[in-house]
């Protein structure tokens, strides 16, 4: 099986200093696909950071209007000193019931340094699939034993 034929990456947030504000992703066209999973890659996360990763639809190509339905989030996780650094939280959603989904990190109480959001389109109608232009290199090969 080759999995990279049968979902699509994609860089939909990238990189955050330290900070408090909320991030929110690219967002993703779902026709096509039957899911996607949102995967916010953490850094250096303060003590008593509080991250919690949602993923959202929207009947439109848009983050705000009409208002976007949450589909799934993260249980709120307060970091300790180190509980939290370069970790992920992850966020799954299969037939979301709108068309557009996106995703939302929220920084609260403390500084969190975020590594990205990736997102991966999974189960699609049409294979092979084509990746993002986020993915600027790929590779497939079968075992070779030694």
């Amino acid at each position: 099986m080759n999995l990279s034929k049968s979902i699509k990456v994609t860089v939909v947030e990238a990189s955050a200093v330290a900070g408090t504000s909320e991030l929110t992703s690219d967002i993703l066209d779902m026709s096509g696909f039957e899911g996607v999973m949102f995967l916010a890659l953490t850094g250096d996360v303060t003590n008593a950071s509080v991250l919690t990763l949602t993923a959202k639809a929207n009947s439109t190509n848009s983050v705000s209007s009409p208002t976007p339905v949450t589909q799934k989030a993260t249980d709120a996780f307060t970091a300790s000193a180190t509980s939290a650094d370069d970790k992920v939280l992850m966020v799954d959603v299969y037939r979301p019931p709108l068309r557009y989904v996106f995703a939302t990190l929220t920084r609260a109480d403390q500084n969190a340094v975020i590594g990205g959001i990736i997102a991966i389109q999974y189960c699609p109608t049409t294979k092979p699939t084509s990746q993002h232009a986020s993915v600027i290199a790929s590779a497939f090969g079968l075992g070779v034993a030694s």
